[in-house]
């Protein structure tokens, strides 16, 4: 380059120092996606909710970027980590779960959040009202009594001869009592009696399982929440053992070795979540953006899970799954 070269190149500086919009990228709008899960693992969830923000023209390294904060199945290892996801200067945090929540609710933060959780958010102290939720907290909550019936008469067409369910819930997730009292309800209408066990530990579960193959119940009605689900794997043990099947609301709890599922499609949820947070990078208000519930719901069957414990799923049953596993 010679000099006169040079000098023309120094000429143009001062015009282009007087554009810097057009030198630079706009600041990508950043949000942290907070979970009680293991980092590494595969998360349906923040994928679609990644879909559900490309849908509304969002672009990673563009104009979004997401920081993703594991908690290692810890909620103590989140409250640690909260000093590190407030210096990343996020605009909004999604929380992943109630056990995902409860941190960042502990640590006082004010910026805005968006939740998925299972439990119901106004027992909770979450917020206000699902109508209108006040300060910093909106989101979605998967806590749906209405589809409890559906689950007891889908175990009562599968298995025609059962005459007690036995159901194992946490009763310190807010809203069990509420959907213990449906579910008796429903056991009411169809003639069965409910053997219910509280359980909040891995060997309060075990009591309780040994509980049920003792007094030989036809079938396990487990209440979703991170807690269950957790255990899922030890539920399908029990099944294969025992020959006594368990059923849930959400789909993972079938496709990791359980009889059947019916409830709410949580990566559904977690898509149309991003549409929460597009509106509050749009300047709306957490507190004015009603609690939403799921519109998607699925049957989930697990035919070879059925197929080891000497079940035969009714045609019926087959016909109406949205999912089989085989």
């Amino acid at each position: 380059m010679n000099r006169r070269t040079i000098c023309r190149a120094l000429a143009l500086l001062p015009a282009a120092a007087a554009f810097p919009g057009t030198a630079q990228p706009a600041p990508a709008f950043r949000v942290a996606w907070v979970s009680s899960d293991r980092a590494g693992s595969n998360s349906p969830s923040l994928e679609a909710f990644r879909a559900g923000m490309r849908e509304l023209g969002y672009v990673e390294g563009r104009n979004l970027a997401i920081d993703t904060w594991w908690g290692e199945g810890s909620p103590e290892t989140l409250e640690k980590a909260m000093g590190d996801i407030l210096r990343a200067r996020p605009d909004v945090i999604v929380a992943q779960g109630g056990q995902a929540l409860r941190p960042i609710l502990n640590a006082g933060v004010k910026l805005p959040i968006v939740f998925g959780m299972s439990a119901d958010p106004v027992e909770a102290k979450v917020v206000a009202s699902f109508a209108r939720p006040g300060g910093n907290v909106t989101g979605m909550s998967f806590f749906a009594l209405d589809l409890v019936g559906k689950r007891m008469e889908l175990i009562k067409e599968v298995l025609p001869r059962i005459s007690r369910i036995a159901v194992v819930a946490n009763p310190e997730h807010p809203g069990e009592q509420k959907e213990l009292a449906v579910s008796q309800a429903a056991a009411d209408k169809l003639g069965l009696a409910l053997h219910y066990f509280p359980v909040r530990t891995g060997a309060e579960l075990e009591t309780a399982l040994a509980s049920v193959a003792k007094a030989r119940d036809g079938a396990i009605l487990a209440f979703a929440d991170a807690f269950t689900l957790s255990y899922a794997d030890r539920f399908a043990e029990f099944a294969l053992r025992q020959r006594i099947p368990s059923i849930a609301g959400w789909a993972a709890f079938a496709r990791r070795g359980n009889l059947m599922t019916y409830g709410p499609v949580i990566d559904d949820s977690y898509r149309r979540m991003a549409a929460y947070v597009d509106r509050l990078h749009k300047g709306a208000k957490p507190a004015d953006l009603p609690i939403e519930f799921p519109t998607k719901v699925e049957l989930v069957v697990n035919a070879a899970a059925a197929k080891a414990i000497g079940i035969t799923i009714p045609p019926s049953v087959l016909a109406r799954a949205d999912e089989v596993i085989r």
